[in-house]
C-alpha cells in the first residue's frame, strides 16, 4: 500500500478512536484498515497501537509518529493545493524566450503589461535568434517567427504575423535614384539580413501584380539583428529588409522611406510555443493572453498601415 495513505489511515485512526469508525468514514472494510496501520508498523519496525477487544490504546512511539504524520500529511495537502492554484492562478516564475527584434520592444511592451496585471509572477526575458530547447532550458514559452513550424512535441498559439517591406533613409535616396521596379536594386547597395529564417542571398517579393525573387550582389553589409539593420539604414546604409515592427517607428518619423512600396516579403506568423497542452499554468495562459492583445494586435495595425496582407 501506498506509504502516504498508510500515514493517512493510521492518523484518522488515531482521531478516530476505531478502526470501525474509519471503515466507515473512508468506504472499506475493517480488515483494510488494520492492515494499513499492520505495514506501517512492519515498515518502521515499532509497534504504533495496542490493539484489543475493546479499545485501541496508542504507544509512545505511535503518539510521536502521529504528530510526525500530521505535519507531513498538512504540507502535502499544501503543495497540492499550490499546484492546482498553479492552474487557476497566475504565480512563480515565467521564463520567456523570444527572438530580438520582436522581444525587444512589443514582447517587452507585453511583459511590462502582464507585469502589472500579475505582480506576483517574475518575468525572465531572455533574447536569442536560436529556437530553444525548452525542457533542457527550463522556459515556459518561446515567442518565435516562422513560415512554418518545425515538427516537435510542443503546443504552439498562434499570436499574430509580420512582414518586412525594403526601406532607405531620404540622405541614401537624395544620392541615389530610387528603384521602380525590383530589378532596380542591382544598382544600389543592399543590407543583408541573415536570420534562422531570412535567407540574406534571396529577397521573395510578393505584390498584387505578381511575385519576384532578387538576389542581392556585390559588395554589402549583412547583419543578423533587425535593430542594427535598422541603424545602419537610418545611418544610410542602403536599402534593406525591415520587419514592419522594427520599421514602424522610422517609417512614421520620416527617418527611413518606404521604397517599392507596393512589395513586401510574405508572411511570416508569430507563435508563442510552448511544452505541453496539458495542465498548462495559468502564468502561461494569461501571459498567451497578453502576447495576443499586446503583440498580435499591433502586428495586425502594422500590416493594415503598410496594406500587407494577413496570413489566416
Amino acid at each position: 500500500m501506498d506509504k502516504l495513505y498508510n500515514m493517512s489511515v493510521f492518523s484518522k485512526v488515531v482521531e478516530m478512536g476505531s478502526f470501525t469508525a474509519v471503515a466507515n468514514h473512508l468506504d472499506t472494510t475493517v480488515g483494510n484498515i488494520s492492515r494499513a496501520v499492520s505495514v506501517l508498523e512492519e515498515s518502521l519496525d515499532t509497534r504504533l497501537m495496542q490493539r484489543s477487544t475493546r479499545r485501541l490504546v496508542i504507544t509512545d512511539a505511535g503518539r510521536r509518529f502521529y504528530d510526525r504524520c500530521v505535519a507531513i500529511l498538512t504540507d502535502v495537502e499544501h503543495a497540492e493545493a499550490e499546484a492546482r492554484d498553479a492552474l487557476l492562478e497566475p504565480r512563480g516564475t515565467l521564463r520567456v524566450h523570444s527572438v530580438p527584434g520582436l522581444g525587444r520592444d512589443l514582447v517587452t511592451r507585453a511583459v511590462m503589461a502582464y507585469r502589472g496585471a500579475y505582480p506576483e509572477v517574475s518575468v525572465e526575458l531572455l533574447l536569442s535568434q536560436r529556437m530553444p530547447n525548452l525542457l533542457e532550458e527550463q522556459l515556459d514559452l518561446a515567442v518565435v517567427i516562422t513560415r512554418t513550424l518545425p515538427d516537435s512535441a510542443y503546443v504552439s498559439q498562434k499570436i499574430g504575423s509580420s512582414h518586412c517591406i525594403l526601406a532607405a533613409s531620404p540622405a541614401y535616396l537624395a544620392t541615389h535614384a530610387a528603384p521602380e521596379r525590383p530589378e532596380d536594386l542591382i544598382d544600389h547597395q543592399c543590407v543583408l539580413l541573415g536570420t534562422v529564417d531570412y535567407a540574406p542571398d534571396e529577397w521573395h517579393l510578393e505584390s498584387a501584380a505578381g511575385n519576384t525573387t532578387f538576389r542581392p550582389t556585390g559588395p554589402h553589409f549583412s547583419v543578423n539583428d533587425m535593430d542594427s539593420m535598422a541603424l545602419a539604414l537610418r545611418e544610410g546604409a542602403g536599402i534593406g529588409l525591415l520587419a514592419a515592427f522594427s520599421a514602424m517607428d522610422d517609417l512614421r518619423s520620416g527617418k527611413l522611406v518606404r521604397v517599392l512600396p507596393q512589395f513586401h516579403t510574405y508572411a511570416r506568423s508569430v507563435y508563442a510555443v510552448y511544452p505541453s497542452r496539458q495542465f498548462v499554468d495559468a502564468k502561461i495562459k494569461r501571459f498567451i493572453d497578453t502576447l495576443k492583445t499586446h503583440v498580435g494586435e499591433p502586428l495586425g495595425t502594422y500590416a493594415q498601415e503598410l496594406e500587407c496582407p494577413v496570413a489566416e
